[in-house]
């Protein structure tokens, strides 16, 4: 299994610059993330991903969006895999409006709230990485599985912090 972190989006492209939370809650791709995900899109192809799994948030969706439209493959939406909820970047959006943008995925299961409270606990992001890896880690494909998801939940699964667009291999 791949993890990949998203590309970037609006929060990362101000909050890298003046690391100050630019409250933009559920942010769009920049137009370099747009880039950055085409750019990975040919990567993972080369690595054999044959099915994508995504967090909710516009910017993991975006970037698998554009992934699975360069390899022809679907998306499944995984609320284990979200971003730990400490900025205004974390402050998702409703399933509702979520299927409106994406009408060919499915957020049934999503609970309204999906986003988890504000400060999420370290221990609450470790839960979830612990049931996450519960139930993927004896998938028969999980070799060409990419998982596209956020800083904190690569951390929390790997102990690494990787870049926009970044990409790492889970054992």
């Amino acid at each position: 299994m791949i993890l990949v972190r998203h590309a970037e989006s609006e929060w990362n492209r101000h909050y890298s610059r003046t690391r100050i939370d630019p409250n933009i809650p559920d942010p769009a791709l920049t137009e370099a993330g747009r880039g950055q995900a085409e750019q990975l899109a040919e990567q993972l192809a080369a690595a054999g991903i044959a099915r994508l799994v995504a967090s909710p948030y516009r910017r993991t969706l975006e970037t698998a969006t554009i992934v699975a439209q360069a390899l022809e493959l679907k998306i499944t939406i995984e609320p284990l895999v979200r971003e730990r909820c400490v900025f205004s970047c974390d402050l998702g959006t409703s399933p509702r409006e979520l299927a409106a943008l994406w009408p060919d995925l499915d957020f049934g299961h999503l609970e309204e709230q999906w986003w988890g409270a504000p400060a999420e606990s370290e221990a609450s992001l470790a839960r979830r990485c612990t049931a996450f890896r519960a139930k993927t880690d004896a998938l028969a494909d999980r070799s060409q599985v990419a998982v596209i998801t956020h800083w904190g939940v690569i951390r929390a699964l790997t102990g690494q912090e990787l870049t926009n667009a970044a990409a790492i291999r889970l054992p």
